[in-house]
C-alpha cells in the first residue's frame, strides 16, 4: 500500500524538456525566438507610447490597438524568458505551483487577445456600416464594459484548467515534453483518466476561440456587403483600407492556432519538434509582428512616429 501511494504523488518540480530530438541545436533555435521576443516588447510599448502621449489617439479604435500590445507583450513574458533559460542554460526545473501559474497566464492572454481581436472586428463594422453613429455607438462607458467583458471571461474560463491539472495524481515521470507549462502537456503526464481536462479543453476551442471566429467572420462579411455597395471607387478602397491591418492581424494570430490544431489532431507521424516549435512559433510571431502591421498601415502611427524622429534630428542631444 505504501508502494502505490508513494507512485501517486504530485512532484515538487516539472521538468521542462525543451526542443526533444533538437537538443544540440537548442542554442540556435534560441537567437530567433530571443530576437522576436525582444522586438515584441520594444515595438509594442511603442505603440503603447504613441497612444498614450498622442491626444488625437484617444479614441476607441487605438484603445483597442493599446490593449491588444499590452496582452503581446505580457503573452510572451509568461513563456519566453523560462523558454530561453530552458534553452541557454539548461535551466530546466519549474516549481509545480509555478508551472500552474505559467499554465494559466500563457491561456489566459491567449484567449484575451482572441477576444480583442474580436472587438477590432466590431469597431470596424460599426465605422464602416455605421460611421455618423460611431461615437454615439461606441462610448467610452460600454467600451470600458465591453474590454472588461472580455478579460473576465478570459479570466473565468481558464481558471478552472490549473485546479483540473492539480487534482491528478502524477506517477514517476516529471518530464514536460515542451518548453512551456502547456495544459495537455501536463496533464498527459498524470497517471489517470484526463477526459475531463480534455474535454474543458475542446469546449473552451468551441465556445470561445470559435465564437470569437464567427463573430469576426460575420463582421466581416457585412462590412463587406457594406463597401459593395458603395458607390465611389475612392470610398471603397478607403473603406476597405481602414480594415486591412486588422486583417492582417487576424491572419498571424490565428492561422498558427489553427495549424497547431491541426497537428495536434493529425499530425502524429511528424517529429515531436515540429509540434513545440510551431506551438512556440504561435505565441510569439503574433506579438512580435502586428505593431510592425499597425505601425505600417496605420496613418497616425506613423505621422506620430515621423515626427518624433524629425524632432529628434532637428534637436539632437548635446553632450553636456
Amino acid at each position: 500500500m505504501s508502494a502505490l501511494n508513494n507512485t501517486h504523488y504530485q512532484p515538487p518540480f516539472f521538468i521542462l524538456k525543451g526542443i526533444p530530438g533538437l537538443e544540440s541545436a537548442h542554442i540556435w533555435i534560441s537567437i530567433p525566438f530571443c530576437i522576436l521576443y525582444v522586438t515584441a516588447v520594444i515595438a509594442n510599448s511603442i505603440i503603447i507610447f504613441i497612444i498614450k502621449t498622442e491626444a488625437s489617439l484617444h479614441q476607441p479604435m487605438y484603445f483597442l490597438l493599446s490593449m491588444l500590445s499590452g496582452t503581446d507583450i505580457a503573452l510572451p513574458t509568461s513563456v519566453i524568458p523560462k523558454m530561453l533559460g530552458v534553452l541557454w542554460f539548461n535551466s530546466r526545473e519549474i516549481y509545480f505551483d509555478a508551472c500552474l501559474i505559467q499554465m494559466f497566464f500563457a491561456h489566459t492572454f491567449t484567449i484575451v487577445e482572441s477576444g480583442i481581436l474580436m472587438l477590432m472586428a466590431l469597431d470596424r463594422y460599426i465605422a464602416v456600416c455605421n460611421p455618423l453613429r460611431y461615437t454615439s455607438i461606441l462610448t467610452n462607458p460600454l467600451f470600458v464594459k465591453m474590454a472588461l467583458a472580455v478579460f473576465l471571461r478570459s479570466v473565468l474560463v481558464i481558471t478552472p484548467i490549473p485546479f483540473l491539472v492539480k487534482r491528478l495524481p502524477f506517477c514517476i515521470s516529471d518530464v514536460i515534453l515542451h518548453t512551456y507549462c502547456e495544459h495537455m502537456s501536463v496533464a498527459k503526464l498524470a497517471c489517470a483518466d484526463i477526459r475531463v481536462n480534455i474535454v474543458y479543453g475542446v469546449i473552451i476551442a468551441l465556445l470561445v476561440i470559435v465564437l470569437d471566429i464567427l463573430i469576426i467572420a460575420l463582421s466581416y462579411l457585412l462590412i463587406l456587403k457594406a463597401v459593395i455597395r458603395l458607390s465611389s471607387k475612392e470610398a471603397r478602397v478607403k473603406a476597405f483600407s481602414t480594415c486591412t491591418a486588422h486583417v492582417c492581424v487576424i491572419a498571424v494570430f490565428y492561422t498558427p492556432m489553427l495549424f497547431t490544431a491541426v497537428l495536434q489532431r493529425v499530425g502524429h507521424t511528424l517529429s515531436p519538434y515540429v509540434h513545440i516549435i510551431v506551438a512556440n512559433l504561435y505565441l510569439i510571431i503574433p506579438p512580435s509582428v502586428n505593431p510592425i502591421v499597425y505601425g505600417v498601415s496605420t496613418r497616425q502611427i506613423r505621422e506620430r512616429v515621423r515626427k518624433v524622429l524629425c524632432t529628434e534630428r532637428a534637436f539632437p542631444l548635446k553632450d553636456t
